[in-house]
């Protein structure tokens, strides 16, 4: 039984309510890079046996410390990037707060096919993902993984494990929704999973080694 840690990027410039430019591309904060450095204390000498990362900015440098902490370690970079449902111009010199109103009439909507503003990524498409990265790792070789990822994402891949929910939906979209509001997943948190044949395992979400 694969045993995964699914950690969320430090604090990003998006997260603080900073101008972005491009959802891939927002860097950490300060904050973050302080968020990033105290992640390898959580592994207490235990070294993964693969660490994975998404290609956004703040996934990358928040694995940074990790990284060269356990190296030599296998690393790969997998499409475990947030659920980017805005499209990527709606980032352009602007912060979250003017972009809510765009965030809040998505999910009203509750299109699982919608590509807002014509480059968004879908619900389904996200919902795909999900599975996909939870059906890689589940035939992975390695026992133990570190994945780092986004917050979002997370929580789906939780929510689809824990509702068994494959099929993109207006209905699964919005309780998808729900849960995603009702489940807060601090900045370099850490949920860990164990990923049985028909089921996930998890754990509350860690925050002890966050002591700044």
């Amino acid at each position: 039984m694969p045993e995964v840690w699914f950690i969320r990027h430090g604090e990003s410039i998006s997260n603080a309510n900073l101008v972005t430019s491009h959802p891939a591309l927002s860097p950490l904060t300060p904050k973050g890079e302080q968020e990033a450095l105290l992640i390898p204390g959580a592994f207490n000498g235990r070294k993964p046996d693969l660490i994975i990362t998404s290609p956004y900015v703040r996934a990358e440098q928040t694995a940074v410390p990790t990284l060269n902490h356990f190296a030599p370690v296998r690393h790969e970079i997998w499409p475990v990037h947030e659920f980017t449902y805005l499209a990527p111009k709606r980032y352009a010199g602007t912060t979250g707060d003017q972009r809510s109103p765009f965030a809040q009439a998505y999910w009203e909507r509750s299109d699982p096919d919608e590509q807002e503003g014509g480059g968004g990524e879908s619900f389904r498409a996200c919902l795909n993902r999900v599975h996909i990265t939870l059906a890689r790792l589940q035939q992975h070789e390695a026992d133990f993984v570190a994945v780092f990822t986004h917050g979002l994402f997370v929580r789906l891949l939780l929510w689809a494990g824990l509702t068994n929910t494959s099929n993109a939906t207006s209905t699964t979209q919005r309780y998808a929704h729900h849960f995603i509001r009702a489940v807060r997943m601090p900045n370099a948190a850490i949920c860990v999973v164990h990923l049985a044949e028909n089921n996930l395992l998890f754990s509350s979400f860690q925050t002890e080694h966050l002591t700044i």
